[in-house]
Order: structure tokens, then sequence, then C-alpha cells
């Protein structure tokens, strides 16, 4: 599989998009300079304690407090709590972490109230980012991730990454690790390590194990409600996440973003900058690379399937709905049932696509065709879980219900990526709206294929506005001539001052317009 990262670097928002096979699976945008990202450590400062939420609302800065669970405490607390109090008020006297005691666990089904008092000061990490009307989610079980491994303080755990299969090689990471790091630091092995060599992964412990330091110097000195360390930019954190040597090609439009990238691959892997290349081209980048129509036609509420079937993708403040629909296609020589499992299958791997280019969180519900067939709907559970295999996101996905829907749950830690797809009409001058008309010749030439595979005549006329007609027809081997000989048949264009811009209609031999 070919896969290509384009990124298009603006003034305010960076938008990376991740290509494999040349389809478009996952966009990300984020805002230059963005504060409260995932990751981010900031002290912050309880402000209220509610027992009936079990939970804390902690002061960072940001415009709304943000949300702190007893159970996002974690069982260190009591170690956390004493060292970073001794951090604050008296880092004379503060140990290095290898040295102290680890306290016991707090009670896992303790109260809030019992454990923290408003005006506490505490160190606190974004594990989920302001959504909607709600602040950041926060937790006191501090994380410095690299490329190859996660480090947390006050614990001494070694976790190794599930999609590491092999016993052998599990083992091996397991105990590489337990042998060179710091007592009270947990680790958490990351897919990536595999086959890494020791000195490799020191190295970057160590990285990690001085951030952790960093961001102790500086809990006595900082102002309250300040960010203590803050995680990589959004495309460095995400090439972190997602590179491996599956990767072909990295192409950004920024000359400083190109050099930080060069410079952060460097330090992972010198030989891998030769697939980073700088796009100089006079067009915009995602345009040149055919992303701005894969955008386009993605993330309209209606996403067209083959043969006329097509999805309907409606977003409320509780859940995501997904609604499968045959639309007009049809088979020939097969019954409804055979019809509804064939789209039902095809829905699937778009669906799965879907959930990761729009970054859909929560609770996602789909309504699949009704399938009687229990064996059908089992393949259509396994399909999904197959496609879903490739999401990085925490996900589960219950079996279809009798009644023919799908439920999954996908972890929502940043805002759901969404795109305008739909422009004003210059009919109309801004009071109505069409599909965008980037995708405009596309349409037509799905129209005129469905219309030669159905009917006999070979003989089509075509009439449209004439700047329309322009385009189709310039040129030696202009798009006309391509259909003609793609498609083996007669076509007839011809321009009509009376049409509107996105206008267009077919006629047969007999002038007599074709209905679909």
């Amino acid at each position: 599989m070919e896969k290509e990262l384009i990124i298009s670097v603006a003034k305010d928002v960076s938008t990376i998009a991740l290509l494999e096979d040349k389809r478009l699976v996952e966009v990300h945008k984020e805002k230059n300079n963005k504060q409260f990202s995932l990751g981010d450590i900031y002290i912050g400062k309880v402000k209220k304690v509610m027992n009936g939420l079990n939970a804390a609302f902690v002061d960072i800065g940001y415009s709304r407090d943000a949300f702190l669970h007893y159970n996002d405490l974690g069982p260190k607390f009591q170690s956390y709590n004493k060292y970073i109090k001794t951090a604050i008020q008296h880092p004379s006297n503060l140990e290095p972490l290898e040295k102290i005691n680890i306290l016991p666990d707090i009670n896992k089904f303790g109260k809030i109230s019992e454990v923290l008092i408003p005006g506490q000061k505490l160190l606190v990490q974004i594990i989920k980012e302001p959504i909607s009307s709600k602040g950041p989610r926060l937790t006191t079980e501090l994380s410095f991730a690299g490329r190859n491994i996660v480090l947390m303080p006050f614990t001494n755990k070694i976790s190794v990454s599930q999609k590491i299969r092999e016993k052998e090689e599990r083992e091996r990471l397991r105990q590489l690790l337990k042998s060179i790091k710091p007592n009270n630091y947990g680790v958490i092995i990351r897919t990536v390590a595999k086959s890494r060599r020791v000195a490799v992964l020191d190295n970057e412990l160590r990285e990690l194990k001085d951030k952790w330091t960093n961001a102790l110097k500086k809990l006595h000195t900082s102002d309250d409600l300040q960010l203590i360390h803050g995680e990589l930019d959004q495309t460095s954190a995400y090439i972190r996440d997602v590179l491996n040597n599956t990767f072909n090609s990295i192409f950004v439009d920024d000359k400083e973003t190109y050099y930080e990238i060069k410079d952060y691959l460097y330090s992972i892997s010198p030989g891998i900058q030769k697939i980073l290349k700088l796009f100089t081209g006079k067009t915009s980048i995602f345009d040149y690379y055919g992303v701005d129509n894969q955008i386009k036609s993605s993330f309209g509420k209606i996403v067209n399937l083959k043969k006329g079937a097509y999805l309907i993708i409606e977003h409320t403040e509780a859940l995501h709905v997904v609604d499968v629909n045959s639309g007009n296609r049809t088979s020939s020589g097969i019954d409804q049932q055979t019809n509804a499992y064939e789209v039902n299958m095809m829905a699937v791997d778009e669906i799965a696509r879907q959930l990761r280019l729009r970054d859909m969180g929560g609770i996602i519900v789909v309504d699949f065709i009704d399938m009687y067939n229990s064996k059908n709907k089992n393949d259509v559970f396994n399909r999904m879980k197959e496609q879903m295999s490739k999401d990085r996101t925490k996900h589960s996905i219950l079996p279809l219900t009798k009644f023919g829907l799908m439920q999954i749950t996908r972890q929502r830690v940043r805002p759901e990526i969404t795109f305008q797809t739909i422009e004003p009409c210059p009919v109309c001058e801004g009071t109505g709206e069409i599909q965008p008309s980037i995708l405009l010749i596309d349409e037509v030439e799905s129209t005129l294929k469905l219309i030669v595979n159905e009917n006999k005549s070979k003989k089509i006329k075509l009439r449209l506005h004439p700047f329309i007609f322009s385009f189709l027809t310039k040129g030696f081997f202009s798009i006309k001539v391509q259909w003609k000989i793609k498609y083996k048949f007669s076509l007839q264009i011809e321009m009509d001052k009376n049409y509107h811009l996105l206008e267009y209609n077919f006629y047969d031999e007999n002038d007599k317009k074709i209905q679909l």
C-alpha cells in the first residue's frame, strides 16, 4: 500500500492529509501556535470539588474550567501529590524520583473530596481537548511520549503494544526496558519499537526523562496557570505517531515547516529524510495532489457510493447517525436480499474511512439495509472490525441488532474535522446553495456513463452553459473526444446561454430529454 502525507501550511492553520493508494483517509487541521492541545502539561488550581460528579473543576487558564475526574487521578496519586507539592513549595528538598518510596494506591472507589481541596495546585495533562461548550479534560497520570516509548512517572509498570504480536519480541522489549529504565518510572512500548536496538531506546528514554526533569524545575519559578510542557507541534506529533517504513512520500508547501520536519526526521532516523519533499508548484498543494476534490466529495451530508448507493451522515450533540441507502442501484439477476448484502458490505469500507476522515467520536449508530440472513449480518460485522483495525483511535463495535443497527463507540479527544462542502449559487448570488462546482465534470461523466449503459441509442446530445461547453470541447484531444472514445458512441455537445452555469441536460436522437 502506497502512503503519502500532504501538508498544507497557511498563516493560521496547518492541514495534514494522509493518502493511502491516492485515496484520502485522514485529515487533520491545527491552528498554528495553538494552546490547550492534547498532551500539554499545565499548572492548574482546583476551583470546585463536585462530590456528585466525583470530579473537580480546575482552572488552567482556559475560558472554561477543565474537568478532572477521580478515576483520572491515577492509583499513585498520593505519591504524585506529595512529590509535586514539594517541587512547588520546597524545591531544594526535592529528591530524584528514583529514590523516593512510592506510597500505597488510593482507594479505587474513593471520593474526590478525600484527596482534593479548592485552591490546591496540581500538575495536570490534557487528555481531551476543548470540544463545543466543554473545557479540556485532565489527568494527573502524566506521560511523556516519544516515537518508540512513552514514559510515565510514579509507576514501575511496563506495557507492550498489543500490535506487536510475536511473543519473543514482546518479551525481548519488556526485558530490555526493565534493564535500562530508572526506578519509579513506567514505560509503554509503542508498535514502532519493534526490532529496535537498546541504544536507540536508551537514548529516547534519557530524552523523555530530561523533559520530566525540566518540567519539575519550572514548577517553583512559573506563575500559576502556566504551560509547563508543550507537546510537539501538530505536524511533528502526527508524523511521530503514524510514520513507519510503509510511507513513500511527505510533501510540504512551506519552507520553514520543511526544515523543521527534516530536523525531526533526522533525529529519529537519518535515512528517512529522503522521503520528505518541498512542494514549489504554482497551484495549491492540495489541488495539485487531488486532495481538495476528495475533501469536497467526502465531507458533505450525502456521501456517494458506487452504482447509485449512498450514505447520509447526520450529527447531533449526543451521537452520529449513518444511514445506508441503495438508491437507484439495481443489478439484474439478483434478489433484494443479495442487493442489500452487497450495498452493506460496500458501505462498511466507506463508513470506516469516514470515521477516520472526519475524526468522528462518541457514539456512532449505523442503520444498514435490512438483512434476514444471520450469516450476512455476521459478514458485515466482521468486515467492519477488519476495516476499523486500521484506525489508531480506540474504538468498540457491537454486532448488528435485529433492526439492522450497528453501534460503534470511538474515542473523542479532539473536535471533529469539518469542511465547508457547499458554496453560494452563482445564479442566485448566495441566496441558495448547490453542490461544489469542482465536481460538475465528474457528475456529468457519471450521468453520461449511466445513460450509455441503460440506453440502446448511440447518439446522445448534451446541452449546457457556454463556459462548460468551452471547457469540454477545447483542444485537439478534448474531454468530449476522450468520452467518445471511452464510451464508443456519438456525442454532440451544444451550448445554451439560457442555462445557468451548472445546469445541463441530455437528449436522445429524437431530441427528447432523457429522464433518469
